[in-house]
């Protein structure tokens, strides 16, 4: 990482699977790996999809008891240390821990030949959520519509006790079946978990190193505090909807990566993000593009994102974590909230307020509601009046 931001040594870079495969050369992960073409217990290896510091990632073919493409994790040879095989094992424990159709399955697991362990996963032929978005051109009530998906899935993951520690668009695919978009959490790699250990060994964070995506990292996460919670996930859960919102980050990531730790330190734990109505307006000639991936213009998008649309990603990013959301299941809510017209959680306390938003959900009652006092009003009007005509006709009379 750049001057002195240090990210810890992921396990691989694309646990998930993009559409295009990456191939890399055989030799560059030594001697004794297999390659395209090779065999790891009942599985052909067809491609390589990906590396990182200790293990690498094969599109792979079960040939029995099904015939399916999977992706197969393996330890790189001489990577085999105590820390990275419980770190290893904590990733597969952590996936076996998980049932959920938003997040990518563990359908197995061994050894090696050489005795190197390995697991092997639902592949997930997918692009990044944010990618998705932009190249089917999803209004924002249909990318709301995925994002609530991503909430449930990480819901199921902190019910489960797990705490992602790197939610962002490269960790959330969506793939088709049919018609149907699904998105699929991937990449526990640098889990934690809240409620047991994943694995029977001892597995440790390295003083001094940052564990996630900067751009993605809550405040504590960047203070390295001990007491890491789920509402960790709850802040990068913030970020990936103020992107899928605006087409940007709420911090620019040149900035944050070129300033040195102590920058990157104060603008993640001080510095308070501008509202996407005003990140929107500040790229300039950016700004365009954006609105047009969303199937809108500039101006249009601007007033959507004021308000409500604001007020959702700011109280998951806020830097006090008991001021977030509870529970990915309430920001679930919220966006519920927003697509329904109900009023939302991270909306402002008053009657008005709340009033306001049951009229608009009830507009056809109140309508009609009027319109029947509006007619009892006249009625009595009416009456009145012929009662008065009535009484100074029969005081004349008199």
């Amino acid at each position: 990482m750049q001057r002195g931001i240090t990210i810890s040594d992921r396990s691989d870079r694309n646990d998930g699977q993009p559409d295009e495969e990456q191939t890399i050369p055989t030799a560059s992960f030594g001697a004794g790996t297999p390659g395209p073409g090779g065999q790891i217990g009942p599985y052909k290896l067809l491609s390589i999809l990906g590396e990182g510091g200790f293990a690498v990632v094969y599109l792979a073919e079960q040939q029995e008891p099904v015939r399916r493409r999977v992706a197969l994790k393996v330890i790189k040879p001489g990577m085999d240390s105590k820390q990275v095989i419980a770190r290893f094992g904590a990733e597969r424990q952590t996936l076996a821990l998980l049932d959920h159709p938003n997040i990518a399955r563990v359908h197995d697991g061994g050894a090696t030949d050489a005795g190197r362990p390995y697991f092997v996963m639902e592949y997930v032929s997918g692009l990044p959520i944010t990618d998705y978005c932009d190249r089917q051109k999803l209004s924002i009530e249909q990318r709301l519509e995925l994002f609530r998906s991503v909430c449930e899935g990480i819901q199921h993951a902190h019910q489960k006790g797990i705490i992602h520690r790197d939610i962002k668009p490269s960790n959330v695919l969506v793939h088709t079946e049919g018609d149907n978009a699904i998105t699929k959490i991937i990449d526990f790699g640098i889990a934690k978990a809240t409620i047991r250990p994943l694995t029977e060994q001892t597995l440790f964070t390295e003083q001094g190193r940052l564990i996630g995506t900067p751009e993605y990292m809550g405040p504590e996460q960047v203070d390295n505090v001990q007491d890491i919670d789920t509402r960790s996930d709850i802040y990068s859960l913030g970020v990936l909807l103020y992107e899928l919102l605006t087409g940007s980050l709420p911090f620019d990531p040149k900035t944050l990566r070129d300033g040195g730790m102590e920058n990157f330190r104060r603008v993640i734990v001080e510095q308070e993000p501008k509202t996407p109505s005003w990140r929107l307006t500040s790229l300039a000639d950016q700004a365009g593009p954006i609105a047009q991936r969303r199937g809108t213009g500039v101006a249009v998008l601007v007033k959507r994102l004021r308000r409500e649309l604001e007020w959702i990603p700011l109280k998951a990013m806020r830097k006090d974590r008991s001021r977030r959301y509870r529970s990915a299941a309430e920001l679930a809510d919220d966006i519920g909230n927003y697509l329904v017209g109900a009023p939302l959680i991270a909306g402002p306390e008053s009657t008005l307020y709340r009033m306001g938003k049951w009229v608009r959900r009830r507009r056809a009652i109140v309508y009609a509601a009027a319109v029947v006092l509006v007619v009892l009003v006249l009625a009595a009007t009416v009456s009145i009046v012929f009662a008065v005509r009535e009484s100074r006709l029969r005081t004349s009379v008199d």
